[in-house]
């Protein structure tokens, strides 16, 4: 490779590659190329230091010189300049979470093939991702471009009224993009199911809807699934040990004959980066709610929301791709 050289000179002369470099503390004659010395380096960083003998959580450039022999012979300086040269960087770590959940690869199987149904059989089965998201009355604080060297900078001027919360849902078509939503103060069982009913008017011709969403509780309350067709999930609901687990005789008096053609497709458990429409909420944030400017006009504050949504009602492609769902040809 060009522009290597020994880092250790007293034994070995500059080289321009690892053949030339022999037996050189840095070049070790095990490895053909510096591809193959570069490789070997990745891979040990993203192993955990443990299951190597090193009893750290991390790497350092003295535990690398431990762990790799051929990087013994080496000040940590020469350390630093081999990592360097193999592009390997000290860098920050990202937080980051794992679904708990033991049937997580299961579930998503259940997920693509609820979408494979849709492509099959499109207009004849729906398949949607569904969520909700909290705006609140208050802007939320966030970035935004000032002047340097000046004490100037944006502001989200609140209001001394009540924080009032504005309760939004919505179903992200997995297929066009098109965007179904409705707002409320708050979402309950009654508002879900008229929520379905709406969503079952919006695709007349739906002989199927998947709907693709997440745990929480009250989307698979007793009384909710009362409405619903008979559910072919293999997968138990989660409900809170002291909800019923039967519906109620006023639920079955009011939503027992609607039988609609809904089937829950459960996502894992705590796995929202797996539902696309997570980004479409993080999208409204960034253009309607950071530092917006309507915290004492909680009605243009919900006029923007529906401004913001009503742009997908029919399908748009550009957001499939921003929330990274498949695009059709």
């Amino acid at each position: 490779m060009s522009g290597w050289i020994a880092i250790r000179p007293p034994a070995v002369p500059a080289c321009r590659s690892f053949q030339d470099a022999g037996a050189s503390p840095l070049f070790p004659p095990r490895h053909s190329t510096a591809a193959a010395a570069h490789t070997e380096l990745q891979h040990l960083c993203q192993r955990d230091p443990r299951v190597c003998g090193v009893e750290q959580t991390r790497w350092t450039l003295a535990s690398l010189r431990q762990a790799c022999s051929w990087l013994s012979g080496l000040t940590l300086a020469g350390v630093h300049t081999v990592l360097r040269r193999a592009r390997i960087v000290w860098k920050r770590a990202r937080a980051s979470i794992r679904s708990p959940d033991p049937d997580y690869d299961a579930k998503l199987a259940d997920v693509a093939a609820a979408v494979a149904a849709a492509r099959a059989q499109p207009g004849r089965v729906v398949t949607v991702y569904l969520d909700e998201v909290t705006v609140e009355r208050q802007p939320t604080v966030a970035n935004a471009y000032a002047p340097t060297g000046s004490s100037e900078q944006a502001r989200a001027v609140r209001s001394p009224k009540s924080n009032t919360v504005t309760r939004v849902i919505g179903a992200l078509n997995a297929l066009t993009g098109g965007v179904f939503y409705r707002r409320a103060s708050k979402i309950t069982v009654g508002f879900l199911v008229a929520f379905y009913q709406a969503l079952c008017l919006a695709y007349p011709d739906a002989e199927r809807i998947y709907v693709i969403q997440d745990n929480w509780p009250v989307h698979t309350h007793p009384d909710l699934l009362t409405a619903l067709e008979p559910q072919e999930t293999r997968w138990p609901w989660y409900r809170p040990p002291s909800w019923p687990t039967e519906p109620s005789a006023a639920a079955i008096r009011r939503w027992g004959e609607l039988k609609l053609p809904i089937q829950i497709v459960p996502l894992p458990t705590y796995a929202s980066w797996c539902n696309p429409i997570e980004k479409l909420w993080r999208k409204l944030r960034q253009d309607v709610t950071h530092l917006h400017r309507w915290a004492d006009d909680l009605d243009a504050l919900r006029t923007e929301i529906d401004r913001f949504l009503d742009q997908f009602a029919k399908g748009s492609l550009d957001l499939l791709r921003y929330v990274g769902l498949e695009v059709p040809d």
